[in-house]
């Protein structure tokens, strides 16, 4: 009996939608409820095939669609009218490896996706879609609180309560413009080719400000977490006006929240992650 994917795949032939000589196809990492497979041609990856809840696979079809434009994300080839699954192009290279230095791909992330960023509708409430938030502030203080959890005795709980006081300084009066952004820009969704940046895959849609992506994929590896490397890519940000004082202090809270994620999925980098912090840590308030 032909299997879902193998069903997928041979409708797709037919529709012409796709060319491949035989069904050769690779399963990768997939979310929950999902799979994500690389169909190959001549032994040569050309496709990824993601199957995943029909919600999940429209809130990316939408995304992919609204920003088709950017050139570093893949184009989709084609939606399932079920929302069972979505087909688009393959970005040849790999993920977390060989990435080259962070301020080269921090920059080309700010030329290619950043400043490509568009408003969305100001009905669209706060937060990943789908599981939205009442303000910026709500979001914010959600995550903050589960890296303290997640973190334990690792931190001082006065580094949590001075993170606390910014997230409130910052958020509690809400002037943030929304955008529709990726909401997971991190070397685990970059794909590198020859130590350069070549592309962004598995967006999880999120409303929010410019800066919250671009503090997420600075956090995102602990090498060069340093003021002249997030400087020199701030600089080449256009649709985000404030003073270094305000960037250091969503930093904080950025690094603070990817310390407490790092604890729990990624605990090979913590001691990396933890040096880091007694970098910035002197930026806290008193």
């Amino acid at each position: 009996m032909m299997t879902k994917v193998e069903s997928i795949v041979q409708s797709l032939q037919e529709k012409e939608i796709i060319h491949l000589d035989e069904q050769v196809f690779t399963r990768m990492k997939g979310t929950t409820d999902g799979q994500v497979l690389v169909l190959k041609e001549n032994g040569k990856a050309k496709y990824i095939l993601k199957l995943d809840q029909p919600q999940q696979i429209d809130y990316v079809e939408k995304f992919l669609r609204k920003y088709q434009h950017v050139g570093l994300f893949p184009k989709l080839l084609y939606s399932d009218s079920n929302k069972n699954f979505i087909l688009y192009s393959y970005i040849e290279g790999t993920t977390h490896f060989n990435r080259g230095s962070k301020v080269n791909w921090m920059s080309k992330l700010v030329e290619e996706l950043f400043n490509h960023y568009e408003k969305c509708d100001k009905t669209l409430e706060w937060g990943r879609i789908g599981i939205p938030r009442q303000s910026w502030h709500e979001f914010n203080t959600y995550s903050v609180e589960g890296a303290y959890s997640n973190l334990g005795s690792l931190l001082p709980i006065e580094d949590y309560n001075k993170v606390k006081f910014l997230v409130d300084k910052l958020f509690k009066l809400e002037k943030e413009e929304k955008y529709m952004l990726h909401g997971d820009t991190g070397v685990h969704n970059f794909v590198f080719h020859n130590y350069e940046l070549a592309g962004i895959i598995d967006p999880s849609p999120l409303v929010g400000p410019v800066l919250y992506d671009f503090t997420y994929a600075f956090c995102s590896s602990p090498d060069d977490l340093n003021l002249e490397t997030l400087f020199t890519a701030f600089s080449l940000l256009k649709n985000v006006n404030i003073d270094k004082t305000r960037l250091i202090e969503e930093v904080l809270i950025q690094l603070y929240t990817r310390i407490g994620i790092c604890a729990k999925v990624h605990p090979h980098e913590l001691d990396e992650y933890l040096e880091a912090w007694e970098y910035w840590r002197d930026f806290l308030p008193c």
